[in-house]
């Protein structure tokens, strides 16, 4: 539940829509396929430039209003349409750029679970970082309560990286990201996790 001004309770969620993040819609999405169970939440990492954090450039990724010519970087993503559920700052602040239930274009081509376009049946959401760096101990605490959030709302069976659904294709968040912090903090069984870390979880 979320409180608000006046003391009131409400619940955590308008439908996929998770009311304690700031809203921003993003037009790269699409209906999910009929009867399709969304069962998996996949971590990402992102920030643009690489490395610089506490600007916008990745709403307006996001949202399409990327000015491509403001960065030299921004060339070689020039066009790309993109989006996730979820994007969680460096201070914790979450925004939500599509309704959990529809596609939001995160995971590109994947597999996983013995599954292949996992783009379908799974929510998205980005940390605000650098492949491979730390992140901060606010979007830990962020990403593990909008997680638990999320299982209340969907079958949730599995959590992985965008580099457990396209390996050797993609590398986010990599090795800076603790997977063992997360899992601590979740308290979910070992077995919804990649394999890869599940041997330093705790049973």
């Amino acid at each position: 539940m979320s409180r608000v001004a006046d003391g009131d309770l409400l619940p955590l969620w308008q439908g996929g829509v998770y009311r304690p993040a700031q809203w921003l819609a993003s037009p790269n999405c699409n209906a999910r396929p009929a009867g399709v169970l969304v069962d998996l939440i996949v971590v990402h990492s992102i920030s643009l430039p690489p490395g610089v954090f506490g600007g916008d450039a990745v709403q307006q990724l996001f949202t399409n209003t990327l000015d491509w010519d403001a960065h030299p970087y921004f060339q070689a993503i020039r066009g790309l349409e993109v989006s996730t559920h979820f994007f969680i700052r460096r201070d914790g602040r979450i925004l939500q750029f599509v309704d959990c239930d529809a596609r939001a274009w995160h995971a590109g081509v994947s597999s996983y679970g013995g599954r292949q376009a996992r783009n379908d049946d799974s929510i998205g959401i980005e940390l605000e970082g650098l492949e491979g760096g730390l992140f901060e101990a606010a979007q830990y605490e962020t990403l593990a309560s909008l997680c638990q959030a999320i299982r209340t709302r969907y079958p949730i069976a599995d959590i992985a990286g965008h580099e457990d659904i396209a390996p050797g294709r993609k590398q986010d968040p990599g090795a800076g990201f603790d997977w063992l912090r997360l899992g601590r903090r979740l308290g979910w069984p070992r077995a919804m996790f990649p394999a890869r870390v599940q041997a330093s979880l705790e049973p």
